[in-house]
């Protein structure tokens, strides 16, 4: 028979053992105190993929032991003193972890078993897109958030339903949101949720920046404000010539001589504001000739746009046309826009954000991919995030024609509402034939055709987002004579059929305070 061969510490083990044995009768082990312990992980635990933080300890040390998962052998790494198990990826599903100590002087020693479940798949997400908040309000984030235990929003914190619905608070500023869905293994998703300011509507006069550098009729208009017949300053960042009414520092701008200097940006904010008026931003995007001059002379033909003999368009004068989808002409007015934003004024509203009007098959824009509308749209779903990290709202002039012809000047109001705060409608009397929308003589209908033409357009702007609808009026004189009962007869008109704002037109900007009751 072989001899056991005993190395001197087991040799010295044994003898110990047995003569305290044959003295006191004592347990060779403690019954509290397992032969191994599965640290971070515990019955029922639900992990995301993976044992990363799962370890193996024994109060006897780690050589001998073993472990099984699913009954298949599950090989274990040396970290220090304590085991890690090495695999890698789990499948989902129920799983079981057992670890078996090695045999001890007595027999087999009893195992650590824990059953747990892997779950690597995020809750399922879906978050309305909240209605436009009020400034100064809360509003509210609804979605459901299938599978998830906790949903957040910015500091705020909710469990679901059973049916997964949420509602978090959100505050008017938050501008967007960031809405997380955790589930029990830690699976997380996130959606980043914008939130709308709801513009707060208007009374308003228009204002050109020469207008606004006379004092003749800078103070009849600051005497409107104060008599509370208007709320509202619509000034003229660049006009129609493609000048900018201050000195702007658009590296552009200054290159091409864009600038004026016909008021100081920031004393005429700081006046308005004093007299808290809210400051809207005229910014006439495409018909620019100072731009459009410039950039022919200068070689860079695609920033206008040209017949199809390769000569500039020449609808609205010489090189008067830009190019909306060329990449410099739309930065070049978001610059503008951004700009102004960072000045102070409260909201930019675009005026010529179109095409020209007039036969499109002898038009070429350089460079464009889309549709004339679908490239308009895409200028200000860019310009509205730039403007809206600004604080500044966005609005976009349009045609009175463009709700029922959009393809004519490339405005399609339910894309446009989109991605603006309002559209403003030019539902000027005088600029409808005879006969549009059932009325006989617009301009001397004035009540009728604002009435009826600002209803499509208000139907037409709920189809694909909140934008309100801000009308241009008619504050001036063509084939009639238009007085205070006339511009009294389109304000009422907006109002009888919901819209309590409006922004009035005078190119001279000499507006009757009698057409504009105190408020």
């Amino acid at each position: 028979m072989p001899r056991l061969k005993m190395s001197p510490q087991w040799i010295v083990t044994i003898v110990s053992v047995t003569a305290v044995a044959a003295a006191v009768a004592i347990p060779l082990s403690i019954p509290d105190r397992p032969d191994a312990t599965i640290l971070g992980l515990s019955d029922e635990t639900v992990l995301p993929t993976a044992l990363r933080d799962v370890v193996i300890s024994s109060q006897h040390g780690i050589d001998g032991l073993k472990a099984t998962l699913d009954d298949e052998p599950l090989p274990l790494r040396r970290d220090g003193d304590r085991l890690r198990p090495d695999v890698g990826e789990l499948s989902e599903g129920w799983h079981t972890l057992v670890v078996v100590p090695p045999p001890d002087l007595f027999g087999n020693a009893e195992p650590a078993r824990v059953t747990f479940k892997v779950d690597g798949t995020p809750p399922e997400l879906r978050v309305q897109p909240p209605e436009p908040v009020k400034n100064g309000a809360d509003g509210e984030i609804r979605g459901t958030a299938r599978d998830a235990v906790v949903v957040t929003a910015g500091d705020n914190e909710v469990h679901p339903n059973e049916d997964g619905s949420f509602v978090l608070p959100v505050k008017a500023g938050a501008r967007t949101v960031t809405v997380t869905a955790r589930d029990a293994a830690g699976n997380t998703v996130i959606e980043e949720v914008p939130v709308v300011l709801r513009h707060p509507g208007m009374k308003a006069v228009h204002m050109t920046a020469s207008a606004w550098a006379s004092a003749e009729l800078r103070e009849p208009v600051l005497e409107l404000v104060r008599e509370g017949r208007i709320d509202t300053v619509q000034l003229d960042i660049k006009d129609e010539s493609g000048q900018i009414g201050y000195a702007s520092q658009v590296p552009l701008a200054q290159r091409i001589g864009a600038n004026t200097g016909l008021y100081d940006a920031r004393e005429a904010l700081d006046t308005l504001h004093s007299e808290g008026v809210h400051v809207v931003g005229r910014l006439v995007a495409f018909r620019d000739p100072i731009l459009g001059k410039a950039s022919w002379e200068a070689g860079e033909y695609d920033r206008v746009i040209q017949d199809t003999g390769g000569n500039a368009w020449a609808g609205y004068g010489e090189y008067s046309f830009t190019n909306f989808a060329d990449p410099e002409v739309r930065a070049y007015n978001i610059a503008l826009a951004e700009e102004a934003a960072e000045l102070g004024f409260d909201d930019i509203l675009y005026d010529y954000i179109r095409r020209p009007d007039g036969d499109v098959s002898q038009m070429v824009f350089p460079g464009l991919t889309a549709t004339p509308e679908e490239s308009i749209t895409s200028f200000l779903a860019e310009s509205r995030v730039a403007l809206h990290k600004h604080g500044a709202f966005q609005g976009a002039s349009v045609f009175g024609i463009a709700a029922s012809r959009p393809e004519q000047i490339a405005q399609d109001i339910p894309s446009i509402s989109e991605h603006v705060d309002y559209v403003a409608p030019m539902v000027y009397p005088s600029h409808w034939g005879p006969g549009e929308y059932g009325v006989e003589s617009p301009e001397n209908q004035p009540y009728d055709i604002t009435a009826r033409s600002l209803a499509d357009f208000q139907e037409l702007a709920k189809e694909n987002g909140h934008a309100k609808v801000i009308p241009w009026l008619q504050a001036f004189s063509m084939g009639v004579s238009y007085g205070p009962e006339e511009i009294r007869a389109q304000i009422q008109a907006a109002e009888d059929i919901g819209i309590d704002s409006f922004l009035l037109w005078n190119a001279a900007s000499r507006y009757d305070a009698r057409a504009l009751p105190p408020t």
